[in-house]
């Protein structure tokens, strides 16, 4: 599957490049803040956008409205350090399609993205 990874943490990118390229995936970009995902998403049309909800210039959220915007079947997961129930649900309802908490844990992530293919 291609992804686009976007966090503000550049060891939060590298963690889930990781992860993702070890199950087979391809990391085709990264992005440290809303407005590049939104940027890249364009660009590089993935498959799966996995996309951090706090971020600097566009949040997560406001992120995942335009790129839905764009393209209203794009696969969106969010990921965020919070995991609070109302963020979930928030995020689920503006259409993302499912919701890593950090820490991230390996199997965790591989059975959302699996969810996606």
């Amino acid at each position: 599957m291609r992804i686009l990874v976007v966090d503000d943490s550049s060891f939060m990118r590298n963690m889930l490049r990781a992860v993702l390229e070890k199950a087979g995936h391809h990391v085709i970009g990264e992005a440290s803040n809303g407005q590049e995902a939104i940027s890249q998403y364009r660009d590089l049309n993935p498959e799966l956008v996995i996309l951090d909800i706090t971020m600097p210039i566009l949040s997560g959220l406001e992120s995942l409205k335009e790129i839905l915007n764009y393209n209203a079947h794009a696969k969106v997961l969010m990921c965020s350090a919070m995991g609070q129930k109302a963020i979930i649900e928030e995020s689920i309802r503006y259409g993302a399609k499912g919701f890593i908490t950090k820490p991230f844990k390996e199997a965790l992530i591989l059975d959302e993205v699996a969810k996606m293919c």
